[in-house]
């Protein structure tokens, strides 16, 4: 392992020890995730088959008012954008790279660098690949509403939504909502 890598994985040991949970279930998916991160070398790596890391973004607009969501087309869903780490420990640059695979927005910044949501995923079997685990580590991204988006072929769709829409589109998703009841808490504490 080379000293960067090791450096990035003490930095996310780190931000995950420092990470306050919201509930009983990001309590758990922490642990879980200091588990994996301590005991298994590759857990960067898809080769992990039975769990490893992904980063995320949660993409809103300065006045946190709207989100950025994909219709993710293999799971068929409205989620966040993101994707496997495959080898990188710096899961926030895993994040902001992500954004500009999916999206083609540049215009873009972590809004402060920490840790903003975390969550534990089954995958479901496909094309031989065996169900498994994402170890999703999210992180908040500001973007703009005006840059064109030009997203990829692992999207049917992607748009801004207001945050209040977003119960619905996502069919009441606990993860997503989460996202969405912590922005709303963020954007108060903001304008105050």
């Amino acid at each position: 392992m080379s000293l960067s890598q090791n450096s990035d994985r003490t930095k996310l040991r780190n931000q995950l020890s420092a990470y306050e949970p919201m509930n009983q279930s990001e309590k758990a998916f922490r642990e879980r995730m200091l588990f994996l991160l301590d005991h298994h070398d590759n857990c960067f790596e898809r080769s992990l088959l039975h769990a490893h890391f992904t980063a995320s973004a949660w993409i809103v607009n300065p006045e946190m008012t709207h989100c950025l969501l994909t219709h993710h087309a293999k799971l068929d869903r409205w989620l966040q954008l993101g994707g496997h780490a495959d080898g990188d420990a710096n899961l926030q640059n895993v994040c902001l790279k992500e954004v500009r695979e999916e999206s083609g927005l540049t215009d873009i910044r972590l809004f402060n660098g920490e840790i903003f949501d975390i969550d534990i995923h089954l995958i479901p079997e496909r094309k031989g690949i065996p169900a498994h685990d994402h170890y999703d580590v999210r992180f908040l991204v500001i973007a703009t509403l005006q840059e064109a988006l030009q997203f990829n072929h692992e999207a049917k769709d992607m748009k801004w939504i207001e945050l209040q829409e977003v119960h619905n589109l996502t069919e009441a998703n606990d993860s997503i909502q989460r996202m969405v009841n912590k922005t709303l808490e963020l954007s108060i504490i903001n304008k105050t």
